[in-house]
Parts: C-alpha cells; structure tokens; sequence
C-alpha cells in the first residue's frame, strides 16, 4: 500500500468533494499491499500520515485489518500501527445518524436509552456492547446512554479526583469508567469461556481471539467538575450514575479518555492504542525535570511540581493531589537529560509518527473530537513469524513480553512506556523515584496483561485480557467477591514484581 499525495481536481469539481491538502489517497482493498519506502519501519514518514478518506468525520470508516490488510505481510512498518490506531479511534466515535428511539430488551422490557442529537458509534448498543470488568452485560438504565460505577485505577492505585479549581464551584470529581466491547470480542470469548470450562479446551493453550475483537476502557466525570466556558470542549453524554452502588442518577458526563485495545491480522496480543483530552495535564518535562502549567487543567492544578508524588497513591489517596501528569509525551521515554531513552523502539521514529498523526488529524476534524489526542500504542514484534509461532512467543515471554531493552530479545514496540493519565494516573511506573527509571523497569500495558492467568499457572495469549480471564473465572463457579480477591492478589503481585527490577 503505497501512500502518495494526490489532488484529483477534476473529480473535486465534478464531485464537490473536498479532499484535505493534509491527507493522502487512500489504496483500494483489492491493490497489493507494498511497503512504504518513505515510513519503512526504520525511518520516519516525511508526508502526512492521514488517509483521505477518513474525513469528514461522519464517514470514517473502519481500518482495514484482517487478510490483505497492511498488517497481512511478513515485514510491517512503524507508521501502520499508529494509522490503525487513529482510524480506529474515528470510527468508534463517529456520530450515527440520529435515532429518534433507541431501545434495549431487558428481563423481557424494552428500556429507552438516551440518544440526543449525537450518539457516537461505541455507545450504540447494536454495534458495541457495555460490560462490567468480568464481561458480564451491563444493565442499562431509561434516559441514559451508558451505566457508570467502577471507580477504580489500574493496578492496585486508587481512585482519581479532578482539580478543584477547574471550574467555578470549587468541586473536585470522582473520575468513572466504562468497559465496551465487540460483538466478535464477545462471542468468541464465550465460546473460549465455554471450551475452557467443559475441558474441551486446555487451561494452556494457544488460542487467540480473531481479527475483530475490541475492547475499549472510557473514562468520564460529571460535568460539574468542569467550568462552563470549557464543556462545549468535551463530548458530552448523559449517564446513569451511582456513587454508592445502588443508586442511579442520570447525570451529564465528559469523556475524558480512552483505551482502544484491538486485534488486527499477526498480532494475538492486541494493539493497544490510548487517547486523552488535550486539557488534563500536563507531560513531564525531563530536561527541566518538572511538570508545570500557566492554567488550571482538569487533572493538574496551575504551577509546578518536581519529583513523583503527583502520580503515587499513598495511604488511601493522591500523595500530592491534583498534580498529575503524563509521565512520558506520547508513551515515548525520556532519560534525565531529555533525550529518547535507549529502549526495543528506536527513536525519534515512532515519537514524530504520533506527532505527524495528531497534526494532520486535528488539522481536519471540525467536531468536538478535535480537542482529543493519541498518546501512542504499544504492541510486540511478530514480523516473519507464522500464527502458531505468534502464540507460542507470547506464551514463552509470559510476564516478560512488555520488556523494552535495546536487545535483541525484547520483542515490545510503539510507545513502549504508554499510560494514560486517567487510568493508569499512579502506574505509570512501578519505581518510587523519577531517576531509577531505565529501560530495563518501564511500565506498560503488558507489565500486567500478559498469558499468565490470574489464577493459575497456565497459560495464553487468551489471558492477555483480564475481561476474559474474569469472565472465564465466573465460568468455572466464582464468584464476584471471588474474583476480584484473585485479582486484587494478582495485581499486589504484578506490582511487587514490577517494582524489583
């Protein structure tokens, strides 16, 4: 798939078709994939990565992924895992047509949800489903687009609260979080689930889940906790709320941040791509060794902080509140200087690919997704590998397959220490001092997901997903309380062993 600049003017006039000077025409599914001599995966795109067609946002579509998909060689290239990620990202939140009504069956009733004039395609029951962290479909409630109650950090950090100062009131919010996943993601775990548990299926295996199956983390928080000139810069929804557990109220909500997490055709272990609002914090600045901003943001109050404690969770609460911060712009290391940190991903490339796609994106959206921004997407090496051999490695590296080394047996790439600010706020490294970070301890999605289940020794590239390996858990007889002791145990171990090295 060779990317090149092309202004069709005559089918412009012809179609009134605007295309953007920013993105490039888009291949036909049928043409031959070929490698792109300008982003081969050791050099950096010297032209916009945007693809034409994924503008206006309106008509997005979904990236290609399976068979004859960029992904579909045997040598693949920096740049695609980033475009998937944007695209991926445009799709899922590309307003529907509006539904005059939309309704859920439930214990045999029709539920009205809340709809508005916009309704992004992840929050249409049809095309996403909502789950609790254990896959189990969530309730919806009348007048609601979604159900939020799950307060709780990634890994064993506690739970996020925005900056006070934010807004006109003085009110600091709690930040939410849903689970959606797709129907492929949902029925092929079921049937897993169900192999697994009649032992048709072995606890060890190499089973993956197919080319389709997503699953997206969403953070949001009660509008309240923003000032009003500031709202109408955040998608808005309204959600069923419940602070206590058994109380719902619909109420206004921002989305904050997302998690994109998908399998695309020779990667078993899922792309996972993040995004955040432009206005939640600042990044670290490791040449000055500060974070600071001239403004109040939503997660960061104005001025500066030195050191860690913005993003350590300390006896039951922030050690220093309302001071969080990326760690690491875009998931990319930095040493004590502000140089690219020697890592398995060779730098500036993957950094100035992130940065290419987020000029041009925000160049060509109109909507409010334009004040969102990808924070990069990590994933591991499979070129030249058959599928049982992808497996197999990912069963092999078990806990180690996140190691980012500049060696030869790191297989992890992308933003090789991602996080977002609004889930893994108190994870974003395991070390308790900003200077004992080195290649060799870097956080990131596999330094807890990986193919060794939460409860025994087998393993996976099925128990990547800690949704799956709940849901298998509830399979196989436990129950909530259950389950989640396994993985409260899990992730006390994760840390503890992620904090060693």
């Amino acid at each position: 798939m060779k990317l090149t600049t092309k202004l069709i003017l005559n089918a412009m006039l012809v179609m009134g078709v605007v295309f953007f000077n920013s993105c490039k025409k888009k291949k036909k599914e049928n043409d031959a994939v070929e490698p792109l001599e300008e982003v081969a995966y050791n050099k950096t795109a010297t032209e916009s990565l945007c693809e034409s067609d994924w503008f206006p946002h309106t008509q997005t579509p979904a990236p290609a992924e399976g068979k004859g998909s960029p992904f579909d060689v045997s040598s693949t290239t920096n740049a695609i895992f980033h475009q998937w990620s944007w695209q991926k990202f445009l799709w899922l939140t590309k307003p529907e047509h509006q539904i005059e009504k939309l309704v859920v069956k439930q214990d045999g009733k029709e539920v009205p949800l809340y709809v508005g004039e916009i309704l992004p395609l992840f929050l249409n029951p049809k095309k996403m489903h909502q789950v609790t962290a254990h896959m189990q479909d969530v309730k919806q409630k009348e007048g609601a687009a979604l159900v939020l109650i799950d307060t709780a950090q990634a890994g064993s950090g506690g739970t996020l609260k925005t900056n006070p100062a934010y807004n006109e009131d003085g009110v600091s919010e709690t930040v939410f979080y849903s689970i959606h996943v797709s129907p492929t993601m949902k029925e092929s775990s079921r049937k897993y689930r169900d192999s697994i548990v009649n032992e048709t299926l072995s606890g060890n295996n190499q089973a993956s889940f197919p080319v389709g199956s997503l699953e997206l983390k969403v953070s949001w928080t009660p509008v309240t906790a923003i000032a009003e000139e500031e709202i109408g810069n955040y998608y808005t929804t309204v959600a069923a709320l419940s602070r206590d557990g058994e109380t719902y109220t619909n109420t206004e909500v921002a989305l904050l941040g997302m998690h994109v997490v998908g399998i695309v055709e020779n990667h078993p272990e899922f792309i996972w791509a993040t995004f955040e609002h432009d206005d939640l914090a600042p990044n670290y600045n490791w040449k000055e060794n500060k974070a600071s901003s001239s403004t109040n943001k939503l997660l960061f109050a104005e001025g500066t902080t030195t050191g860690i404690d913005g993003i350590v969770w300390s006896n039951g609460s922030a050690k220093l509140p309302y001071k969080a911060y990326d760690l690491f712009k875009y998931g990319v290391p930095r040493d004590s200087v502000g140089n690219f940190m020697k890592t398995s991903q060779e730098e500036p490339i993957n950094f100035d690919n992130i940065e290419n796609l987020n000029t041009c994106v925000k160049e060509n959206l109109t909507d409010v997704w334009k004040n969102y921004f990808y924070n990069g997407s990590l994933w591991i090496d499979t070129d030249g590998m058959t599928p049982e051999e992808q497996t197999a490695k990912i069963n092999s590296l078990g806990g180690n397959i996140g190691n980012a080394t500049p060696d030869s047996t790191s297989v992890a790439r992308g933003s090789v220490n991602c996080a977002n600010v609004t889930m893994e706020t108190y994870t974003q490294t395991f070390k308790s001092s900003l200077k004992d970070i080195e290649a060799d301890n870097l956080a990131n999605c596999f330094s807890c997901h990986n193919a060794v289940n939460f409860s025994t020794n087998n393993k996976s590239p099925l128990y990547i997903s800690h949704v799956f390996n709940a849901y298998l858990l509830r399979g196989q007889g436990k129950t909530f309380n259950e389950v989640e002791a396994i993985k409260a145990k899990q992730e006390v171990e994760d840390f503890m062993k992620n904090s060693l090295k």
